[in-house]
Protein backbone atom coordinates (compact mmCIF):
# COMPACT_ATOMS: atom_id res chain seq x y z
CA UNK A 1 0.00 0.00 0.00
CA UNK A 2 1.29 3.42 -0.91
CA UNK A 3 2.15 5.75 1.94
CA UNK A 4 -0.56 8.29 2.85
CA UNK A 5 -0.28 11.68 4.55
CA UNK A 6 -1.42 11.88 8.19
CA UNK A 7 -5.20 11.91 8.56
CA UNK A 8 -4.86 14.90 10.90
CA UNK A 9 -3.26 16.88 8.07
CA UNK A 10 -6.12 16.03 5.71
CA UNK A 11 -8.63 16.98 8.43
CA UNK A 12 -6.91 20.36 8.88
CA UNK A 13 -6.89 20.92 5.10
CA UNK A 14 -10.63 20.22 4.80
CA UNK A 15 -11.52 22.54 7.68
CA UNK A 16 -9.46 25.44 6.31
CA UNK A 17 -10.91 24.86 2.84
CA UNK A 18 -14.48 24.95 4.15
CA UNK A 19 -14.03 27.94 6.46
CA UNK A 20 -11.58 29.99 4.40
CA UNK A 21 -9.74 30.97 7.56
CA UNK A 22 -6.89 29.31 9.43
CA UNK A 23 -8.03 30.97 12.66
CA UNK A 24 -11.59 29.65 12.37
CA UNK A 25 -10.34 26.18 11.43
CA UNK A 26 -7.95 26.15 14.40
CA UNK A 27 -10.85 27.00 16.73
CA UNK A 28 -12.97 24.21 15.22
CA UNK A 29 -10.16 21.68 15.70
CA UNK A 30 -9.14 23.02 19.12
CA UNK A 31 -5.62 23.67 17.84
CA UNK A 32 -3.24 26.58 18.12
CA UNK A 33 -2.69 28.54 14.92
CA UNK A 34 0.94 27.33 14.61
CA UNK A 35 -0.13 23.69 15.07
CA UNK A 36 -2.73 24.03 12.33
CA UNK A 37 -0.18 25.69 10.03
CA UNK A 38 2.25 22.83 10.57
CA UNK A 39 -0.38 20.29 9.55
CA UNK A 40 -1.21 22.18 6.36
CA UNK A 41 2.45 22.62 5.51
CA UNK A 42 3.09 18.92 6.13
CA UNK A 43 0.35 18.02 3.65
CA UNK A 44 1.68 20.46 1.05
CA UNK A 45 5.19 19.05 1.44
CA UNK A 46 3.84 15.51 1.06
CA UNK A 47 1.98 16.42 -2.13
CA UNK A 48 4.75 18.64 -3.40
CA UNK A 49 2.67 21.71 -4.22
CA UNK A 50 0.80 24.57 -2.54
CA UNK A 51 -2.93 24.08 -1.97
CA UNK A 52 -3.93 27.60 -0.92
CA UNK A 53 -3.57 31.18 -2.04
CA UNK A 54 -2.65 32.94 1.17
CA UNK A 55 -3.60 36.49 2.15
CA UNK A 56 -3.69 38.31 5.52
CA UNK A 57 -6.53 36.76 7.54
CA UNK A 58 -7.68 34.41 4.77
CA UNK A 59 -6.72 31.27 2.89
CA UNK A 60 -8.40 30.40 -0.40
CA UNK A 61 -8.06 27.13 -2.27
CA UNK A 62 -6.09 27.29 -5.49
CA UNK A 63 -6.81 24.97 -8.43
CA UNK A 64 -4.81 22.09 -6.91
CA UNK A 65 -6.55 22.57 -3.59
CA UNK A 66 -9.97 22.52 -5.25
CA UNK A 67 -9.16 19.22 -6.96
CA UNK A 68 -7.89 17.69 -3.74
CA UNK A 69 -10.93 18.80 -1.74
CA UNK A 70 -13.28 17.35 -4.33
CA UNK A 71 -11.36 14.08 -4.27
CA UNK A 72 -10.96 13.60 -0.50
CA UNK A 73 -14.31 14.85 0.83
CA UNK A 74 -16.47 11.82 -0.16
CA UNK A 75 -14.07 9.13 1.15
CA UNK A 76 -13.43 11.15 4.31
CA UNK A 77 -17.17 11.32 4.98
CA UNK A 78 -17.45 7.60 4.24
CA UNK A 79 -14.64 6.84 6.67
CA UNK A 80 -16.32 8.93 9.36
CA UNK A 81 -19.63 7.15 8.77
CA UNK A 82 -17.98 3.72 8.90
CA UNK A 83 -16.28 4.47 12.21
CA UNK A 84 -19.47 5.96 13.69
CA UNK A 85 -21.46 2.90 12.57
CA UNK A 86 -19.11 0.58 14.44
CA UNK A 87 -18.94 2.82 17.50
CA UNK A 88 -22.68 3.50 17.77
CA UNK A 89 -24.13 0.18 16.60
CA UNK A 90 -27.01 -0.66 18.91
CA UNK A 91 -26.65 2.62 20.81
CA UNK A 92 -28.41 5.97 20.84
CA UNK A 93 -27.47 8.91 18.61
CA UNK A 94 -28.18 12.06 20.58
CA UNK A 95 -28.65 15.55 19.14
CA UNK A 96 -28.67 18.57 21.46
CA UNK A 97 -30.92 21.00 19.59
CA UNK A 98 -31.64 24.63 20.46
CA UNK A 99 -35.03 25.60 19.07
CA UNK A 100 -37.89 28.02 19.64
CA UNK A 101 -40.80 26.34 21.50
CA UNK A 102 -43.54 26.95 18.94
CA UNK A 103 -41.34 25.83 16.07
CA UNK A 104 -40.67 22.59 17.93
CA UNK A 105 -44.33 21.92 18.70
CA UNK A 106 -45.70 22.86 15.28
CA UNK A 107 -42.92 21.97 12.84
CA UNK A 108 -40.77 19.25 14.39
CA UNK A 109 -42.96 17.04 16.56
CA UNK A 110 -45.79 16.54 14.02
CA UNK A 111 -43.26 15.15 11.52
CA UNK A 112 -40.85 13.45 13.88
CA UNK A 113 -42.49 10.06 13.35
CA UNK A 114 -41.09 9.80 9.84
CA UNK A 115 -37.58 10.54 11.11
CA UNK A 116 -37.94 8.05 13.95
CA UNK A 117 -39.08 5.32 11.53
CA UNK A 118 -35.94 5.76 9.44
CA UNK A 119 -33.56 6.34 12.35
CA UNK A 120 -34.99 4.91 15.58
CA UNK A 121 -31.59 5.35 17.21
CA UNK A 122 -31.72 9.17 16.83
CA UNK A 123 -32.98 11.07 19.87
CA UNK A 124 -33.30 14.81 20.49
CA UNK A 125 -32.49 16.79 23.61
CA UNK A 126 -34.59 19.94 23.16
CA UNK A 127 -33.30 23.23 24.60
CA UNK A 128 -35.59 26.29 24.30
CA UNK A 129 -33.24 28.71 26.08
CA UNK A 130 -32.03 31.90 24.48
CA UNK A 131 -28.77 32.77 22.71
CA UNK A 132 -28.67 29.42 20.92
CA UNK A 133 -26.08 30.46 18.33
CA UNK A 134 -23.64 31.56 21.03
CA UNK A 135 -23.97 28.15 22.70
CA UNK A 136 -23.17 26.06 19.62
CA UNK A 137 -20.34 23.72 20.52
CA UNK A 138 -20.89 24.50 24.20
CA UNK A 139 -24.04 22.63 25.20
CA UNK A 140 -25.71 22.60 21.77
CA UNK A 141 -24.88 20.64 18.63
CA UNK A 142 -27.24 22.59 16.38
CA UNK A 143 -29.89 25.30 16.55
CA UNK A 144 -32.97 26.55 14.72
CA UNK A 145 -33.15 30.31 15.12
CA UNK A 146 -34.89 33.44 13.89
CA UNK A 147 -32.41 35.85 12.35
CA UNK A 148 -31.75 38.31 9.55
CA UNK A 149 -28.62 36.42 8.58
CA UNK A 150 -26.09 34.05 10.07
CA UNK A 151 -22.36 34.33 10.77
CA UNK A 152 -20.65 32.95 7.63
CA UNK A 153 -18.28 30.95 9.84
CA UNK A 154 -21.25 28.71 10.72
CA UNK A 155 -22.84 26.02 8.60
CA UNK A 156 -26.28 27.55 8.00
CA UNK A 157 -29.35 26.86 5.88
CA UNK A 158 -32.33 29.20 5.47
CA UNK A 159 -35.59 27.33 6.07
CA UNK A 160 -38.16 29.91 4.95
CA UNK A 161 -39.03 33.35 3.67
CA UNK A 162 -42.08 34.97 5.17
CA UNK A 163 -44.32 38.01 5.41
CA UNK A 164 -45.11 40.19 8.41
CA UNK A 165 -48.77 40.38 9.40
CA UNK A 166 -50.69 42.31 12.01
CA UNK A 167 -52.51 39.50 13.87
CA UNK A 168 -55.37 40.25 16.24
CA UNK A 169 -58.65 39.02 17.62
CA UNK A 170 -61.77 39.15 15.46
CA UNK A 171 -63.39 41.18 18.21
CA UNK A 172 -60.96 44.04 17.53
CA UNK A 173 -62.35 44.45 14.00
CA UNK A 174 -65.98 44.90 15.08
CA UNK A 175 -68.06 47.42 16.97
CA UNK A 176 -67.33 50.85 18.34
CA UNK A 177 -63.63 51.66 18.23
CA UNK A 178 -62.84 48.83 15.81
CA UNK A 179 -59.34 48.68 14.34
CA UNK A 180 -59.87 48.78 10.59
CA UNK A 181 -56.84 50.70 9.23
CA UNK A 182 -53.14 50.59 10.12
CA UNK A 183 -53.47 54.14 11.44
CA UNK A 184 -55.82 52.80 14.11
CA UNK A 185 -52.87 51.03 15.75
CA UNK A 186 -52.19 54.34 17.50
CA UNK A 187 -55.07 53.36 19.81
CA UNK A 188 -53.86 49.90 20.81
CA UNK A 189 -50.93 47.86 22.13
CA UNK A 190 -48.49 46.18 19.75
CA UNK A 191 -46.85 42.85 20.63
CA UNK A 192 -43.30 42.10 19.43
CA UNK A 193 -41.15 38.97 19.78
CA UNK A 194 -37.70 39.65 21.26
CA UNK A 195 -36.11 37.72 18.39
CA UNK A 196 -38.06 39.80 15.84
CA UNK A 197 -37.90 43.35 17.22
CA UNK A 198 -38.03 45.08 13.83
CA UNK A 199 -41.22 43.51 12.46
CA UNK A 200 -43.39 46.50 13.33
CA UNK A 201 -40.79 48.91 11.96
CA UNK A 202 -40.67 46.99 8.67
CA UNK A 203 -44.49 47.03 8.51
CA UNK A 204 -44.69 50.74 9.27
CA UNK A 205 -42.02 51.76 6.76
CA UNK A 206 -43.47 49.56 4.00
CA UNK A 207 -46.81 51.39 4.40
CA UNK A 208 -45.17 54.82 4.50
CA UNK A 209 -46.39 55.44 8.06
CA UNK A 210 -43.11 56.62 9.57
CA UNK A 211 -44.84 58.66 12.24
CA UNK A 212 -47.21 55.92 13.42
CA UNK A 213 -46.70 55.20 17.14
CA UNK A 214 -48.80 52.55 18.94
CA UNK A 215 -50.31 53.24 22.34
CA UNK A 216 -47.75 50.82 23.84
CA UNK A 217 -45.30 48.09 22.81
CA UNK A 218 -45.08 44.85 24.81
CA UNK A 219 -42.25 42.36 24.23
CA UNK A 220 -42.50 38.57 24.47
CA UNK A 221 -40.00 35.73 24.27
CA UNK A 222 -42.70 33.20 23.34
CA UNK A 223 -44.58 33.18 20.06
CA UNK A 224 -47.36 31.06 21.57
CA UNK A 225 -47.94 33.55 24.38
CA UNK A 226 -48.09 36.37 21.83
CA UNK A 227 -50.80 34.53 19.92
CA UNK A 228 -52.71 33.78 23.12
CA UNK A 229 -52.59 37.43 24.20
CA UNK A 230 -53.68 38.58 20.75
CA UNK A 231 -56.56 36.08 20.73
CA UNK A 232 -57.77 37.59 24.01
CA UNK A 233 -57.96 41.00 22.33
CA UNK A 234 -55.18 42.45 24.47
CA UNK A 235 -53.24 43.86 21.53
CA UNK A 236 -52.04 43.25 17.96
CA UNK A 237 -49.15 40.85 17.36
CA UNK A 238 -46.68 41.54 14.57
CA UNK A 239 -45.56 38.10 13.49
CA UNK A 240 -45.08 35.97 10.41
CA UNK A 241 -47.91 34.90 8.18
CA UNK A 242 -47.01 31.30 9.00
CA UNK A 243 -47.68 31.96 12.69
CA UNK A 244 -51.30 32.74 11.93
CA UNK A 245 -51.79 29.89 9.47
CA UNK A 246 -50.21 27.31 11.77
CA UNK A 247 -52.10 28.51 14.85
CA UNK A 248 -55.45 27.19 13.54
CA UNK A 249 -57.11 29.54 16.04
CA UNK A 250 -60.48 30.78 14.83
CA UNK A 251 -60.30 33.72 17.22
CA UNK A 252 -57.39 35.24 15.27
CA UNK A 253 -57.46 37.15 11.98
CA UNK A 254 -55.18 39.10 9.70
CA UNK A 255 -55.94 42.67 10.58
CA UNK A 256 -55.15 44.48 7.31
CA UNK A 257 -54.99 43.45 3.67
CA UNK A 258 -51.34 44.44 3.20
CA UNK A 259 -48.23 42.36 2.49
CA UNK A 260 -44.83 43.21 3.96
CA UNK A 261 -41.74 41.08 3.46
CA UNK A 262 -40.21 40.00 6.75
CA UNK A 263 -36.61 40.92 7.49
CA UNK A 264 -36.32 37.64 9.43
CA UNK A 265 -36.08 33.98 8.45
CA UNK A 266 -35.73 30.68 10.25
CA UNK A 267 -32.30 29.09 9.93
CA UNK A 268 -30.75 25.78 10.81
CA UNK A 269 -27.21 26.39 12.03
CA UNK A 270 -24.30 24.48 13.52
CA UNK A 271 -20.54 24.74 13.68
CA UNK A 272 -18.93 23.11 10.62
CA UNK A 273 -17.19 20.51 12.77
CA UNK A 274 -20.57 19.40 14.16
CA UNK A 275 -21.35 17.83 10.79
CA UNK A 276 -18.86 15.11 11.67
CA UNK A 277 -21.57 13.99 14.10
CA UNK A 278 -23.95 11.64 12.28
CA UNK A 279 -26.92 12.77 14.41
CA UNK A 280 -26.40 16.36 13.23
CA UNK A 281 -26.07 15.37 9.58
CA UNK A 282 -29.10 13.07 9.62
CA UNK A 283 -31.29 15.68 11.33
CA UNK A 284 -30.11 18.49 9.05
CA UNK A 285 -30.78 16.45 5.90
CA UNK A 286 -34.23 15.44 7.16
CA UNK A 287 -35.12 19.03 8.11
CA UNK A 288 -34.02 20.49 4.77
CA UNK A 289 -35.94 17.81 2.86
CA UNK A 290 -39.00 18.53 5.02
CA UNK A 291 -38.93 22.26 4.28
CA UNK A 292 -38.34 21.64 0.60
CA UNK A 293 -41.81 20.09 0.40
CA UNK A 294 -44.53 22.31 -1.13
CA UNK A 295 -46.74 23.96 1.46
CA UNK A 296 -44.33 23.69 4.38
CA UNK A 297 -44.35 26.85 6.52
CA UNK A 298 -42.15 27.69 9.47
CA UNK A 299 -43.48 28.80 12.85
CA UNK A 300 -41.77 30.57 15.72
Amino acid sequence: MRRLPPLTAIEAFVQVARLGSAKAAAEELALSAPALSRRIQALERFIGRALFDRAPGAMRLNADGERLLEAVSPPLTGLTDAIETIMTEGSVWRLRLGVLPLFASQQIFPHLGSLRERHPELHLDIDTGGHALARLGDGLDAAIVLARDIDPALEAHRLDRNRVLAIGAKTLTRGLGAIKRPEDLARTTVFLHRDMPETFEAFRLALGLDGLTPAAVDHFDSGQLMLDAAAQGLGVAFMHESHLLNAHDERLVRMFDVEVESPYSYWFACRPRALENRAVRVFRDWLLALFAQPGMRAAA
